[in-house]
């Protein structure tokens, strides 16, 4: 039997027999592309070549891509675990011809790999070719369909035409597209358990049978805004099959997850939680595990971090899947991040950031499992609150709002909730959760789409463009080869070479001008679109070819440049002082600032953050000549250079050596040596997520202005205290702790004060139902003095309670504070606040035993006050008969 090891490294030796270049897996982070969440197709590191806007030096290519697809109609979050074939997480094998090979060499490579080398059997495999599409005014792909009858041993009656929406494939609303061609295999009977409720058959969405293993699309259309089709000057195949899939194949196993991708991943789960896999909802969450440990683990290699927005919330709701069907397995302590190790042996090999970065994605893992079991229990509170509400009662049914808030809020699925209901004799309504749910996915599939932006450019001149000579050259003359128009009315200006330094590797881009005789345009952005280097321009005149002055503005390079280099020293630093498990998470370089997310899970010291400030000044006063060459990215690796982890690099990298001290990947701009930086201060020092530390630093005069104010303020604060620079610090201690214990004495008082009301107050108190009920206007100064009258007089009636009214700061407020024996019987201080408080256009809540609230009317207090003693005799019955 074949491993996936083995499989993955034949197909791609397959197509380097074929003159394929091997191009590494991109991360599945898509730093470099805002339109996706997820890298979700081998073919993204590829769309600037399709979209006509970048280039390579290879037209064939071949890879293993690393894959999440988090949602969409074939591939729901919700579903992964359920069958035994989708995934969130999933590599995708591909190989790709930018304007070489087309129909005819995808057809039949893909037939003597499949059949010839693998010896899949050739009567279980089908094909689908593209119908046609009569709105298109397509016919159907007999091209294709021909090739597979002639160039292959495929059974003719096995060669099937399926429609637009199985057979077309497109990137967006517009830009390149075109038909496809699918091979699926016959598993045979009995492979698919709903094959009473539906007819198996190829393409037949939910059929286990008919597996879909490979899809060759053939780009041969453009699609313009109109909706037209154009024909491409260059046809490209873009090809892609799942590993886990054609794993599961060739090892003759009943389910993806019995694949050796996964079988070690479910053994590490059962000896970890005891359990057995087995059917049923224990094995649904073996699987779920399984698969979102796959796509949170390399999220976090690659630079991914949970959080409440974006991609960071895919992967917090991911992680609390798995958190949630780890309590089917009866965990209810963290305990996922233990089965990295495990991961890292079944595909560290292929993918070494895995690795590399294993300890990082453990510790962020169960951070994230420690927090959200905190969250799970918070929302088993909120769910009896909800059952609580009077409408609840009435109608018997928990509403799909408050079903979609737990689930959105607290990772409860639907099936966790209705079972919580039906144990209190409740129904959920599943059509308004799954409105919801609905206009969730269709939010996450409009922010996952290609934004296909077609700006309308003037070409000026032709030639090449966008040459980038700005790490020496600062000014220079150039051409105008297009310009355009945004949405701002920038001017876009794309040049043939250019000494501006478009934002990326989290340097800021630079700023300047554009001169072109009695013409300037200010420049205050430069950004990347595939291999263009745009300049963003703020200025009215159009461009001509007559030639221009392209000048960066120097006062913001220097800063930056030393920022960026300091930004190396301290990363060098960090692992010094704190260990090589350091890396780096995030960077950006600012005239003004640098800030440096890092790995490490502890809050740093204050004698770490002044080793790291001498660390970093010894370099500069060393005054180092930096070395920055290029090579190739295996040599550069092997070397021992550090690469940011989820960062996409070429065949061929730059290095920055600041001697042996600091070795870098960096494509970024830096100073000629350490001296020019001046100086190193760190201002701040922060944790922003689990495992990620940031630090915030400043440089040269800026540095140096902080040095000074510093020394300003310590001068001021020694003639305040009249003590040496030396014994300061035990001064402003002493002051400190001074004014500590006289803001104890004070409140103590406010207390003694508050008890001496209290006395005068309860000669107000009347007797209702049974109970000491006290209402009454107070003049008091501040809330915490309203809120210590509260509890003196709540120690003083028992059975009883108190409605207390005031202002502050013209701000017109209400409390009420009920007995001990009055709350065991169901008196709560909230829905009596509440019943006053309206009656001054105010609301409010708090505790069974204290309760404040906000009024927006203070004239209609004298009414509420009136209305109160009836309003508490009415709830009070209510509630004590």
């Amino acid at each position: 039997m074949k491993t996936s090891q083995q499989i993955r490294q034949e197909f791609i030796s397959f197509f380097e027999s074929k003159a394929h270049r091997y191009v590494r897996s991109s991360p599945v982070v898509p730093n470099d592309d805002p339109t996706l969440l997820f890298t979700n197709a081998g073919m993204n590191q590829f769309k600037d070549i399709f979209l006509a806007t970048g280039t390579r030096d290879y037209t064939r290519a071949v890879n293993s891509q690393k894959c999440i697809r988090a949602s969409g109609k074939h591939n729901d979050l919700e579903d992964v675990g359920r069958d035994n074939y989708h995934h969130t997480f999933f590599e995708m094998l591909g190989n790709w011809s930018f304007g070489d090979y087309f129909k005819k060499e995808a057809i039949t490579w893909a037939w003597e790999l499949f059949v010839e080398k693998w010896g899949l059997p050739a009567d279980k495999l089908w094909v689908t070719v593209f119908e046609g599409d009569s709105q298109d005014n397509l016919e159907a792909d007999v091209e294709t369909e021909e090739i597979w009858k002639s160039c292959t041993s495929v059974k003719h009656d096995q060669i099937l035409r399926c429609s637009k929406k199985d057979n077309f494939w497109e990137m967006g609303d517009v830009g390149p597209c075109g038909p496809c061609s699918e091979i699926h295999i016959d598993l045979g009977e009995g492979s698919c358990p709903l094959s009473e409720q539906h007819t198996c058959a190829v393409a037949e969405e939910g059929c286990w049978r008919f597996v879909e293993l490979w899809n060759l699309v053939f780009i041969q259309y453009n699609r313009l805004p109109s909706g037209e089709l154009k024909a491409l000057p260059d046809k490209h195949v873009d090809t892609g099959m799942g590993l886990e899939r054609i794993c599961r194949v060739m090892q003759k196993v009943h389910s993806n997850y019995e694949t050796d991708l996964f079988t070690p991943l479910l053994e590490a789960i059962s000896q970890i939680t005891g359990q057995k896999y087995e059917e049923g909802e224990i094995g649904t969450a073996f699987r779920v595990i399984a698969d979102h440990l796959r796509s949170v683990s390399f999220s976090i290699a690659d630079g991914g971090l949970p959080s409440n927005e974006g991609r960071g919330y895919v992967m917090r709701r991911m992680l609390r899947r798995a958190t949630r069907f780890g309590r089917v397995l009866g965990m209810h302590e963290p305990f996922i991040y233990k089965l990295i190790p495990t991961l890292v042996d079944v595909m560290g090999d292929a993918f070494p950031e895995i690795q590399a970065q294993a300890q990082h994605a453990a510790s962020v893992i169960k951070a994230e499992e420690e927090s959200f079991g905190r969250t799970l229990d918070r929302g088993l509170e909120i769910f009896e609150q909800m059952i609580q509400q009077p409408e609840i009662g009435r109608h018997k049914q928990l509403s799909g709002e408050a079903a979609f808030k737990l689930y959105d809020t607290y990772g409860f699925p639907l099936d966790l909730t209705r079972l919580m209901c039906e144990e209190r004799q409740l129904t959920v309504d599943e059509e308004g959760f799954e409105s919801l749910m609905a206009a969730q996915r269709n939010r996450a599939r409009e922010a996952a789409k290609f934004q296909m932006k077609i700006d309308d450019w003037t070409d000026v001149s032709s030639g090449e463009h966008s040459k980038f000579i700005g790490y020496q050259t600062f000014a220079t003359e150039a051409i105008v080869q297009k310009y355009s128009q945004n949405d701002q009315g920038q001017l876009l200006v794309v040049l043939d070479r250019t000494p501006f330094y478009a934002e990326s590797g989290g340097q800021v881009a630079d700023q300047g001008q554009l001169q072109q005789g009695d013409t300037q345009w200010q420049v205050v952005d430069v950004q990347k679109d595939g291999d263009a280097i745009i300049h963003f321009c703020e200025g009215n005149a159009v461009p001509t070819a007559a030639p221009l002055t392209a000048q960066v503005q120097m006062d913001l390079r220097r800063p930056t440049t030393a920022n960026h280099t300091a930004t190396h020293l301290l990363q060098a630093a960090l692992k010094q002082v704190l260990g090589p498990h350091v890396k780096q998470a995030g960077s950006i370089v600012h005239p003004e600032y640098l800030r440096f997310d890092f790995t490490h899970s502890e809050k740093l010291t204050d004698d770490q953050i002044t080793t790291l400030e001498v660390l970093v000044n010894e370099k500069i006063r060393e005054n180092i000549d930096l070395n920055i060459y290029e090579t190739a990215y295996d040599d550069a690796i092997q070397s021992g250079v550090t690469a940011l982890f989820g960062e996409k690099y070429g065949d061929q990298v730059r290095v920055v050596l600041v001697s042996e001290f600091s070795r870098e990947l960096c494509g970024g701009c830096h100073v000629k040596a350490t001296g020019d930086i001046g100086q190193f201060r760190i201002t701040s020092e922060m944790g922003i997520a689990a495992g990620v530390r940031r630090i915030v630093g400043v440089t040269g005069q800026i540095a140096e202005n902080l040095a000074r104010q510093e020394g300003h303020i310590v001068s001021h604060l020694r003639q305040i205290f009249n003590v040496p620079t030396e014994q300061l610090s035990n001064a402003i201690e002493h002051f400190v702790e001074e004014k500590r214990q006289l803001e104890k004495e004070i409140k103590e008082l406010k207390k003694e004060s508050a008890s001496g009301s209290a006395v005068q107050l309860l000669q107000k108190v009347q007797e209702v139902s049974g109970s000491k009920i006290l209402i009454s206007e107070v003049s008091i100064d501040s809330m915490d003095a309203f809120k210590s009258l509260g509890d003196s007089l709540r120690e003083q009636l028992n059975p009883g309670l108190a409605v207390l009214a005031t202002t502050i700061n013209g701000k017109l407020s209400f409390l009420c504070v009920v007995s001990p024996d009055l709350v065991s019987q169901k008196v709560k201080a909230g829905e009596v606040i509440n019943l006053i408080a309206a009656l001054a256009d105010g609301r409010g809540g708090g505790k069974p035993h204290l309760a404040q609230a906000g009024a927006k009317s203070p004239e209609k207090l004298p009414h509420a006050l009136q209305q109160a003693p009836s309003l508490i005799e009415r709830y009070l019955q209510e509630r004590l008969n």
